[in-house]
């Protein structure tokens, strides 16, 4: 409340230092902000002990490959398609990055050329991983492909390292913020009321950005962090102020003077908003569990974001609504009539009614209704989509179909076999890297294995095997496995040689088991920790236990969502997946985090609400019923400006992006319908004051945080705020 009074009295000052701060923020950014950094690495996994032994003792195959993929219906072999093809390697071979070309033409390169002798691939090997390859280094490549076409002769890349460079600008975060002004024009009836929530919004996008361009010179923040953190800053941030916006007209429409409506609003929704954002950040930090590098830039990116329009939302809210005053509800928009959201005569609140007159069919029918959309969830596959599911547009896809066309699916993904001496001798032994590379070959589900290649100190050797599925097959990553139990330690016992496999393929296989492996310690934990917030919260057992159960609930129903629309089908196609893919562990794992404290945040708006009347009337009915009825609105245009925000994911390029957006979406309309208005009002009425319980035992070790403001204690706080003021005690 005093930090409330202080931003309504000092509005100037606080103004004036946001923005300093916002400009400051901005300038250290551009002068000392880091570079993006992404390594999808596993710890102790077999393909990241490869990729260090590469690093180590094989500088030159450390980092990764891609292939110049080219068709010429005439044949490559003719004159005129070698000579342009030699032209444009050799501009390849001078790209930043590129160490070295293997051309088809090569003496060794005839594997390289396809049996009807119409498409042949060269591969560049790059000295930094797809994750470390610049972008702009990608769009030169890119250009150099597309100035080279001709007639009778095309040039597609192909590979990781190009993935980035050939994806569109595409703006999310300003279709959300359109999306989110419409809705808000509606809910507020208002242009400046609507105006406020954005306005937060993007003080909080401007200077989260900035925090998240230094925080990558101390940590791994791949470049899609910023993008993350904007779409959970633009949510939380217009949620928060509209959340106390719509508490501050109700406080002025009673009668109050602006300042006792902002010091209320700030006391009561405020004090919800600051522990609504903290089970947003206690889910975000919760990545830290999966100790992945590039999870933790992600967390602290969204973590800062959330923190500062926390911030704003308690600080320079406050401020701008003392210059605003009683002007809130200026700039009618025409057409738009709201009732005050405590009007017992709105939709919300006679639906509530309707609810508790038969809780338990409505809580069994919703239960149900959402297991069954969960259901799918647990026929789920776990992969890498590969490049076969990028649009025909881009390069990447137009690469792997003419390798699937020319030599067979698994050219896009081929597995690298390392090998080194365990005896100490030194060089590997050639003579067993040979017998290796015969049983791999002869292994079903290979089409090709090549020569050993060993390291300047022959220490060291290198093999590619190429598998006859897609990388995302199922049955790539059953030959993967069968490879690394069965086949590769039957040909090197005894010999003194160790092989392990690595390449794309095997990585992508090992995060994958990676994460899922620790995803129930990271839901749980993140689970616990909330559970435990929302117990010190509500000083309530119940409460937090069902708020837990819901959200992983709509989470899970969100799972099921995505589940089937993977599977391709009219459903998938709905969103641009027109076949089958596997889901990356990381999307399922994202999306809890993210989702488990969005939903938190709807959950503390209500039941403080609730909580609030409870304490008022000691009537648990009349307060669940009231409580909907005085968040409904707020909490309906919050998820709406989500909802739009995550679809605009569905619009990319990228398959696990469509997936991202589609779950995110879609846990978010299943929390704020079927939780919201069907489970919360039901299962509440069903427990009646036992929502409240909590034992004496644990009361006492409690301490005793209030979400909600006693209106008697606030009344007493107001007053003495006036005695302040006027004994000179404080400005005006």
């Amino acid at each position: 409340m005093r930090l409330a009074d202080w931003s309504y009295r000092r509005r100037r000052l606080v103004v004036v230092l946001w923005i300093a701060t916002l400009i400051v923020g901005s300038v250290l950014a551009q002068r000392f902000g880091g570079d993006n950094d992404f390594s999808f690495s596993t710890p102790g996994s077999e393909s990241e002990e490869a990729q260090d032994l590469l690093r180590e003792r094989f500088q030159a195959r450390s980092g990764d490959d891609f292939d110049v993929v080219f068709e010429a219906p005439g044949g490559v072999r003719t004159s005129d398609v070698q000579r342009d093809v030699e032209a444009f390697l050799a501009r390849v071979s001078e790209v930043d990055h590129v160490v070295s070309v293997e051309s088809p033409y090569d003496p060794d390169g005839a594997s390289r050329i396809s049996r009807g002798g119409t498409i042949a691939y060269a591969t560049a090997h790059l000295d930094v991983t797809a994750d470390r390859f610049p972008r702009e280094v990608g769009r030169e490549l890119l250009e150099l492909a597309e100035e080279a076409d001709r007639d009778g002769l095309q040039f597609e890349l192909s590979g990781f390292a190009l993935q980035a460079a050939q994806e569109q600008e595409f703006s999310s975060e300003g279709i959300g913020l359109m999306v989110a002004m419409l809705i808000l024009l509606v809910s507020f009836g208002s242009l400046l009321a609507a105006g406020l929530p954005i306005l937060v919004a993007l003080f909080g996008l401007a200077l989260g950005s900035s925090l998240i361009a230094l925080l990558a010179n101390v940590l791994e923040v791949p470049d899609f962090a910023p993008q993350v953190a904007a779409m959970i800053g633009i949510g939380v941030g217009i949620d928060y102020v509209l959340f106390i916006v719509t508490r501050y007209r109700a406080t002025l429409h009673a009668g109050r003077e602006p300042h006792d409506a902002v010091v209320t609003a700030i006391a009561t929704s405020g004090r919800a908003v600051v522990f609504a954002g903290c089970t947003v950040i206690i889910s975000l930090l919760g990545l830290f569990v999966m100790n992945l590098g590039f999870l933790r830039g992600v967390a602290v990116g969204a973590v800062s974001a959330v923190l500062v329009v926390m911030l704003a939302s308690v600080t320079l809210l406050p401020a701008v609504l003392g210059f605003v005053g009683r002007n809130i509800d200026r700039l009618h928009v025409p057409f738009v009539r709201r009732r005050a959201a405590d009007d017992r005569r709105t939709l919300s609140y006679r639906w509530s009614r309707v609810v508790q007159r038969y809780p338990w069919p409505a809580a069994l029918v919703c239960f149900v209704v959402l297991v069954a959309l969960a259901a799918p969830l647990f026929g789920m596959r776990f992969g890498f989509p590969d490049s076969g599911n990028d649009p025909e547009e881009l390069t990447t896809r137009r690469a792997y179909d003419l390798l699937a066309e020319g030599f067979g699916p698994g050219f896009s993904g081929p597995l690298l076999l390392v090998a080194e001496s365990t005896s100490g001798a030194g060089a590997v032994d050639m003579q067993v890297l040979a017998r290796v590379g015969r049983a791999v070959e002869g292994t079903e589900g290979i089409v090709f294995v090549s020569p050993p290649r060993p390291s300047p100190d022959g220490g060291v050797a290198l093999m590619t095997a190429v598998p006859a599925g897609s990388p995302q097959d199922e049955d790539t990553e059953k030959l993967v496995q069968r490879l690394r139990d069965d086949v590769v330690p039957a040909a090197t016992e005894g010999t003194g040689v160790r092989v392990l496999l690595t390449g794309s393929t095997a990585g992508a296989i090992d995060a994958n088991r990676y994460v899922a492996d620790r995803l129930p310690l990271f839901i749980g934990s993140v689970i616990l920790l909330s559970f435990l917030l929302l117990l010190v919260v509500f000083r309530s057992l119940l409460v937090p236990l069902k708020a837990a159960i819901m959200n992983v609930l709509s989470i899970g129903a969100a799972y099921g969502v995505v589940a089937v629309a993977v599977e391709g089908g009219w459903f998938g196609s709905l969103f641009g997946i027109q076949e089958a893919v596997p889901v990356p562990s990381f999307i399922p794992m994202m999306m809890f985090a993210i989702l488990f404290g969005l939903s938190m945040d709807y959950e503390v708006f209500l039941l403080s609400r609730v909580r609030e009347e409870y304490v008022r009337t000691r009537d648990n009915t009349v307060a669940v019923a009231d409580g909907l009825a005085a968040t409904a609105r707020v909490i309906t245009a919050a998820a709406a400006i989500m909802i739009s925000v995550f679809l605009a994911f569905v619009l990319g390029d990228q398959v696990f992006l469509k997936m991202l957006g589609l779950g995110m979406a879609t846990a978010i309309f299943v929390d704020a319908t079927l939780v919201r208005m069907v489970l919360v009002p039901s299962t509440m009425e069903l427990l009646g004051d036992a929502n409240w319980w909590l034992p004496r035992p644990l009361a006492r070790v409690l301490p005793e945080v209030h979400v909600e403001a006693e209106i008697g204690r606030l009344e007493e706080e107001l007053g003495g705020l006036l005695e302040d003021e006027e004994a000179g005690a404080l400005p005006r």
